[in-house]
């Protein structure tokens, strides 16, 4: 009786609030009712506690959804895996990531040996996976086999990319004895990373096998044991389509009088399939070539080779051309930076009628290349050639002349660091046809203000009305007009990239052409990175760019050490038409 007239006291006190307003009688007894609710059909009070923890919240999601399920009698193996997804969505959201059932993309995430392990014991969950990149995280080298030793659990794996993770021997060793396990993988890249050179790449001898259709390995170290071993390897691939092992100056070295290269060249034999073969920066020579030589009869498919920044190879290049008509499918053949002489040139020439799918040569950085233009020309299938870049290399007002013949079917034009083109443009540009030039590099030409105009007459006329890519940097000399005509013609709808960068070291305002730049920013629609770099501007100026560009998100590249105050950019101004015309 007590008791209750104690509770029935709780109850009248508690009916009247702070303020002094009386309960209703429903009200009490909705009070009762909630106290004697269980503590099951309460909601967690962890959820309440940390609403804005995304980890909390999914496992929480992801376990009540489990216990209804399983009350409702659903599968409990069904449940388990939601459980691992939602542990698989917490990891990746820690890094930054979205998840992906398929692709497993981690590179540039600063992976740890302790993430490294944790992502191993999520593989279970995640039994679609076809691609795995954790490249660009150092910290993981050494530690791989935390990794490789679960890649049972996803054996559906295509693509593994470990570039730049600081593998070393036992790594190596560890993805090898695990590529049994992933028997679809068709894409292994391991490049930038120097511990797998050094005799270590022979971990991987007799573990890869069909159905893999690209290995790179570029800048890994490879010396002339692992070019053995890599010949090993390639003769089992049949179904092997790329080979890279670009930047490995040590490739080709002879130890003991025994040269892996030519075990390596001599293995192409049995990759019938591949179709590009990438040898850039090997320190290949006249002996190399013989030996490549020799195996390319063997590869109908080859589409893209790639010799270039081989400084070695010069005088030698005649021991590969012999060969190269073999190549009846060739599309692309790069030479830039390789020292031709003028003897290779020759040889090269013979050979280029017999090319007749070429449709990409690079020959840029051979200064020796810029006498030979003319019948380099003649001996291309002009109508398909699609890129022929010759920067840097000394062309002459004749050779600028041959190039013309050539530029009505090019999509990319790079003539860049060549003084010849200085008041000579409108050869060029009068021989373009519009919708079919993508890509126009005229950097360091010495441009003056009439090619300006004359550039801008070619886009009045819609002949670059296809352009992407526009680099007309370190061309200091051409005067506010030809900038301002420029911009005030339109015609360039199709542009995305523009570099008007001044030479380092050097400075000039550009607040007399900025607001033609600022009325021609609506015309140019695709537009996605504008470099401004060493321009001069006031910090108003400046900030309009900034706020135009801003709406299209463009990617401005202006380094602040052009900005100055109204007051010393008139200044500059003034003094500089003060001074006499050279």
């Amino acid at each position: 009786m007590e008791s209750t007239e104690g509770q029935r006291g709780r109850d009248s006190s508690s009916s009247t609030s702070s303020g002094g307003v009386k309960r209703s009688p429903l009200e009490l007894i909705m009070n009762q009712i909630r106290r004697k609710r269980t503590a099951t059909d309460r909601k967690p009070l962890g959820r309440l506690l940390s609403r804005n923890s995304e980890k909390n919240l999914i496992s929480e999601e992801v376990e009540t959804e489990r216990k209804e399920e399983t009350k409702a009698g659903a599968d409990p193996a069904e449940s388990e895996r939601d459980i691992g997804w939602g542990r698989v969505c917490v990891f990746l959201q820690r890094l930054g990531k979205k998840a992906d059932s398929k692709n497993l993309s981690l590179a540039h995430c600063d992976l740890t040996a302790t993430d490294l392990l944790e992502l191993a014991t999520l593989l279970q969950f995640l039994p679609r996976l076809e691609e795995v990149d954790v490249s660009w995280n150092e910290l993981i080298g050494g530690c791989l086999r935390a990794l490789t030793s679960h890649l049972q659990q996803v054996g559906g794996i295509k693509a593994l990319k470990l570039c730049s993770c600081r593998l070393n021997a036992d790594d190596v060793i560890a993805l090898g004895e695990a590529l049994g396990c992933v028997p679809l993988l068709d894409v292994l890249d391991l490049s930038y990373n120097g511990g797998v050179g050094d005799g270590a790449l022979q971990g991987l001898l007799g573990n890869l096998h069909p159905p893999l259709r690209e290995l790179h390995l570029v800048s890994c170290q490879l010396n002339a044991a692992d070019a053995a071993a890599l010949g090993g390897m390639v003769s089992a691939l049949s179904t092997l389509c790329v080979l890279d092992v670009s930047c490995n100056p040590r490739l080709c070295q002879e130890v003991e009088g025994v040269g892996g290269f030519r075990e390596l060249t001599s293995s192409l034999s049995h990759a019938s399939s591949l179709s590009t073969l990438r040898l850039q920066g090997c320190s290949l020579t006249a002996d190399s070539l013989d030996a490549l030589g020799g195996s390319l009869r063997y590869l109908p498919s080859m589409r893209e080779l790639d010799l270039s920044c081989n400084k070695t190879l010069s005088g030698g290049l005649s021991r590969l051309t012999a060969h190269l008509s073999h190549l009846t499918h060739l599309e692309s053949l790069d030479l830039h930076l390789c020292c031709l002489t003028a003897a290779d040139l020759d040889a090269l020439i013979q050979v280029l009628p017999s090319l007749t799918a070429l449709t990409e040569l690079d020959m840029s950085s051979n200064k020796e290349a810029g006498a030979v233009i003319h019948p380099l020309v003649s001996a291309l299938p002009l109508t398909q050639i699609r890129r022929l870049p010759l920067n840097s290399c000394s062309l002459t007002e004749e050779s600028f002349t041959a190039l013309a013949l050539a530029a009505p079917f090019l999509r990319s034009v790079d003539v860049s660091w060549c003084k010849v083109v200085s008041g000579r443009l409108a050869l060029l540009l009068d021989a373009l046809q519009p919708s079919i030039i993508q890509e126009l590099r005229l950097c360091s030409c010495d441009l003056t203000t009439d090619d300006l105009r004359h550039l801008a007459a070619a886009c009045r006329r819609g002949s670059l009305s296809s352009l992407r890519v526009l680099d007309l940097s370190y061309n200091g000399s051409v005067c506010d007009d030809g900038w301002s005509s420029l911009f005030s013609a339109g015609g360039l709808s199709s542009l995305q990239e523009v570099d008007l960068s001044l030479r380092p070291l050097t400075s000039a305002p550009c607040s007399a052409w900025l607001p033609a730049l600022l009325s021609a920013v609506p015309r140019l629609p695709a537009l996605t990175r504008l470099a401004l770099q060493r321009w001069s501007s006031s910090m108003q100026e400046r900030q309009q760019l900034k706020h135009r560009l801003r709406k299209t998100s463009v990617l401005l590249e202006w380094d602040c050490k052009g900005v100055m105050s109204s007051s010393k950019l008139i200044n500059q101004e003034s003094t500089e038409e003060s001074q006499p015309e050279e």
